[in-house]
C-alpha cells in the first residue's frame, strides 16, 4: 500500500483497546501513517465514538473517504457487554464510582425475560449526564464534572434485538443490535429501573458496524507493524 492510496481512500476496522479514547486511537494511526510515508498531513477520522471504558470495532476512514464518515456513523450497531445490578452511578457505568444501592432479592431470569421486550424498538432514551453531547455551547460532561444541573431532553432510538446472554448475580450479560445515537449506559440504567432496582454497564464491547465485524478488526500495534513491514 501507498501513500496515495491512504490519501486516495482506507477504511481501517481497529480494535480499540480498553481505556483508549477513540481520538487517541485516530490519533495514533495517523501519526503512523505520516511517519512511515514521510508525509506532513493526512486526513484520518474515525466513524462513531466509543467510549474509554468500551473495546471493540472502530472504523477509521483516512484521506477521500472521511466524506463516508457520516454514511458508517448511520448503520446499525452491535455491542455485548454487562450490566451489574444493584447499584446506580452518574455516568451509568464505570467510569465513576456508585451512588446509590438498590434491592435485588425480587430480581430472578422471569422478571428479566419480562422486561426485555420493554427496550426493543423505537424507545425513548435520555442520553447520560456524562456525554458528549452539547447543550447551550458545552458538552454535557462538562455541565456535569462542574456540578451544573441541565436537563436532558429523551429522543428516540431503535433496538432491533436485545438478548440476555447470561445471568448470574449481580451480573446481566447481554447482546444488543441497535440504531445510531443508542446509548447502552442509558440502556443499563434504564433496565436497572425497570426491575425495580438499579444498574449501571460494567463492560462494553462493540462487535458490529453494518457489514463489518469486530472479528476482521486488527489491533493498534498489528497496524503499525503491518504498515512497517510494507
Amino acid at each position: 500500500m501507498t501513500a496515495e492510496d491512504f490519501k486516495n481512500g482506507q477504511v481501517l476496522l481497529i480494535d480499540k483497546p480498553l481505556e483508549w479514547t477513540s481520538f487517541q486511537v485516530v490519533n495514533k494511526i495517523r501519526w503512523a501513517i505520516k511517519q512511515h510515508y514521510n508525509l506532513k498531513k493526512i486526513k484520518v477520522g474515525h466513524a462513531g465514538t466509543l467510549d474509554p471504558l468500551a473495546t471493540g470495532l472502530l472504523i477509521l476512514c483516512t484521506g477521500k473517504f472521511t466524506k463516508k464518515i457520516n454514511e458508517f456513523q448511520a448503520q446499525q450497531k452491535e455491542y455485548t457487554g454487562t450490566f451489574t445490578i444493584g447499584a446506580t452511578t452518574p455516568s451509568y457505568d464505570l467510569e465513576t464510582t456508585v451512588d446509590k444501592t438498590f434491592p435485588t432479592e425480587h430480581i430472578d431470569d422471569t422478571l428479566i425475560q419480562q422486561v426485555v421486550p420493554q427496550f426493543i424498538g423505537k424507545i425513548e432514551q435520555k442520553p447520560p449526564i456524562f456525554s458528549a453531547i452539547k447543550k447551550d455551547g458545552k458538552r454535557l460532561y462538562e455541565h456535569a464534572r462542574a456540578g451544573e444541573n441541565v436537563t436532558i431532553k429523551s429522543r428516540e432510538v431503535t433496538i432491533h434485538s436485545f438478548e440476555i446472554t447470561k445471568f448470574q448475580m449481580p451480573q446481566i450479560d447481554f447482546r444488543i443490535s441497535c440504531s445510531k445515537g443508542t446509548y447502552i449506559r442509558s440502556v443499563a440504567h434504564d433496565f436497572g429501573a425497570a426491575l425495580r432496582s438499579g444498574a449501571h454497564l460494567s463492560k462494553l464491547r462493540r462487535t458490529k458496524i453494518g457489514d463489518f465485524e469486530v472479528q476482521n478488526a486488527q489491533s493498534i500495534e498489528s497496524f503499525i507493524t503491518n504498515l512497517n513491514n510494507l
